[in-house]
C-alpha cells in the first residue's frame, strides 16, 4: 500500500510559479516510479511528468517541457513539480501517482507509462488556478 498527499497548489497569475509537493508513505519510496497528472473541468485526466525510481530520469508531456521540472527526494519520501511560466491553460486539479511496475532505467532514453489506469495509487489532488 502507498498513501500519497499533495500540497502546494494555489492561485497564481500567468507567468508565475508554483511548486507542488507529494509526500508518500507505506511501501519504500525508491521502489516505484512517480508521476504527476492533471485534470481540468470537463476534460480527461492527462499525464504531465514522471520521474524514475532513482530520480535520474524524467519525462514530460510536450506542453510543459521547458517550464515544469519534476524531481524526487527519496530520503524525504517526496516528489516535487516545479512549475514556472504558468499559463491559464495549466489550470487543473493536479494529482501525484505511483506506478509500482513502471519501467526501469537502462541507460538509454527512459519512457515511463503515461496512462492513468497504469498507475496504482493516487493522491487526493491539489488545485492550481492560473489567472490571465
Amino acid at each position: 500500500q502507498v498513501q500519497l498527499v499533495e500540497s502546494g497548489g494555489g492561485l497564481v497569475q500567468a507567468g508565475g510559479s508554483l511548486r507542488l509537493s507529494c509526500v508518500a508513505s507505506g511501501r519504500t519510496f525508491g521502489t516505484y516510479v512517480m508521476g504527476w497528472f492533471r485534470q481540468a473541468p470537463g476534460k480527461e485526466r492527462e499525464f504531465v511528468a514522471a520521474v524514475s525510481r532513482s530520480g535520474g530520469s524524467t519525462y514530460y508531456t510536450d506542453s510543459v517541457k521547458g517550464r515544469f521540472t519534476i524531481s524526487r527526494d527519496n530520503a524525504k519520501n517526496t516528489v516535487y513539480l516545479q512549475m514556472n511560466s504558468l499559463k491559464p491553460e495549466d489550470t487543473a486539479l493536479y494529482y501525484c501517482a505511483a506506478d509500482l511496475r513502471g519501467p526501469t532505467e537502462y541507460g538509454g532514453t527512459w519512457y515511463p507509462r503515461v496512462r492513468p489506469d497504469e498507475y496504482d495509487y493516487w493522491g487526493q489532488g491539489t488545485q492550481v488556478t492560473v489567472s490571465s
